[in-house]
């Protein structure tokens, strides 16, 4: 499929990063639009504005043509990246110029996801876990209900594909408890982050505020109990 006939919006690009792709040198590429509404995004703008242009794609594709042995994998996040219509051609498109990919996602989609990780086009995923059951729809902004994105998870340990599931842990919207919950959710040995919340001065509310150092201590010990490696990403 030519670029332009890509029915994909792009909202822009890190050129280079080693820590959105565990263990890759990465370019990070945002798609736009989503279908949740969580408190304490920090892509508001992505959320609010999801169209994209077909000059972000070219120069994307441009980009990575040229840095191809240089950079190892692409992270594509958003926003919601498998709202995009095109989203199957464009991770091909990524595959036949030899990147590994990985996608980031909230989860709400399973038929999709199911799709693209059963082509082959997916070689890591990140899953969001947005709070424990109960508290899912305040977190997401949502009433998309919990077993839709608990059918997301089983289908991400199915599929054979490297995975992690996380947690934007943010007063306002979590209670330490919610976190003990979320580890019911887990398997013992599953690769679980507790991300740190940040104001990026662009989130969708002004609800939240972040977690001080020893709440996360003590929120990644109740976790820790039951998923031995779960860590904290972004705050010590």
């Amino acid at each position: 499929m030519e670029n332009e006939k890509l029915n994909i919006s792009i909202k822009g690009y890190q050129k280079l990063t080693l820590l959105d792709y565990p263990g890759k040198v990465a370019c990070t590429v945002f798609t736009g639009g989503c279908n949740l509404r969580c408190p304490f995004c920090h892509n508001a703008g992505i959320v609010r504005d999801p169209t994209g242009t077909e000059d972000m794609l070219n120069e994307l594709l441009s980009y990575l043509s040229k840095r191809k042995g240089i950079l190892d994998g692409v992270c594509v996040t958003g926003g919601e990246p498998l709202l995009q219509p095109h989203l199957s051609e464009f991770l091909s498109k990524l595959k036949e110029m030899g990147y590994s990919v990985k996608l980031d996602t909230n989860g709400s989609l399973p038929e999709k996801l199911c799709t693209i990780l059963d082509a082959g086009l997916v070689d890591y995923v990140a899953m969001d876990i947005k709070s424990s059951p109960e508290g899912y729809e305040k977190a997401s902004g949502s009433e998309i209900p919990f077993t839709t994105f608990a059918k997301s998870m089983e289908i991400i340990r199915a599929s054979g594909v490297e995975y992690e599931f996380r947690t934007t842990a943010a007063k306002g919207i979590h209670e330490i408890s919610d976190f003990e919950k979320i580890s019911f959710l887990l398997h013992p040995d599953e690769q679980y982050f507790i991300q740190c919340f940040v104001d990026s001065g662009n989130i969708l509310s002004d609800i939240c505020s972040p977690f001080e150092g020893d709440e996360l201590k003590k929120i990644l010990e109740k976790v820790k109990k039951r998923v031995p490696r779960a860590a904290l990403r972004g705050k010590e």
